[in-house]
């Protein structure tokens, strides 16, 4: 299984910091030359890899960590995106409803992304959380995943059990979904909740 990060913002920085913790190899890319990020890309750790957005997709599992005005130039680098899972990490907060045909912005993320399966995941919590070692006081910072793909959202909560955080499925995009995205100016009720998972 090959991991890509598409954004290298914030919160994309935080994605590759669980990875490089773990020792997991992740190609990280945004839609400029990957020598204009390699240096803080290697300062990270070496297992994160600068490469262009065309080699970046080639992953099998892809993290989706821009702007959500930027995701419809993210999928045209491929003509489909069939056998990929994409993690919408995005948020789309400000965006009007109707901009949206009042449908979960992850549903319209996944119509622009023909033929993946889509997962949202890892978008609740804040960049400097995220990027924090997700073990505390003796348990496991959680992380919620909503997808319209059952066997899509174990296979994300299996990586997610590998980063170290405890992932909880709240469902499809349409019910749980909605818990952790933004509609409008409102947030989900789930946003920036942050949860120890403490197994017993």
């Amino acid at each position: 299984m090959s991991y890509a990060i598409i954004g290298f913002g914030n919160i994309g920085r935080a994605l590759a910091q669980a990875f490089s913790r773990k020792g997991i190899e992740v190609s990280v890319a945004t839609t400029r030359d990957p020598e204009s990020f390699a240096a803080d890309a290697a300062a990270i750790g070496p297992k994160v890899v600068a490469k262009t957005l065309a080699e970046a997709v080639k992953a099998d599992l892809i993290f989706l960590a821009v702007r959500f005005e930027a995701h419809p130039d993210v999928a045209k680098a491929l003509p489909t995106w069939q056998g990929k899972t994409i993690i919408d990490v995005t948020n789309a907060y400000g965006v009007p409803p109707e901009q949206l045909a009042k449908q979960p912005s992850s549903r319209a993320v996944a119509q622009v992304f023909s033929g993946t399966t889509l997962v949202k995941g890892f978008n609740h919590l804040g960049a400097a959380v995220l990027a924090q070692d997700p073990a505390l006081q003796g348990g496991r910072r959680v992380v919620f995943l909503a997808s319209d793909d059952d066997a899509a959202a174990d296979k994300v909560g299996e990586l997610a059990e590998h980063l170290g955080f405890a992932p909880i499925k709240l469902g499809g995009l349409s019910e749980g979904g909605l818990l952790v995205q933004a509609r409008g100016k409102s947030w989900g009720h789930l946003i920036f909740k942050d949860l120890v998972k403490f197994d017993g």
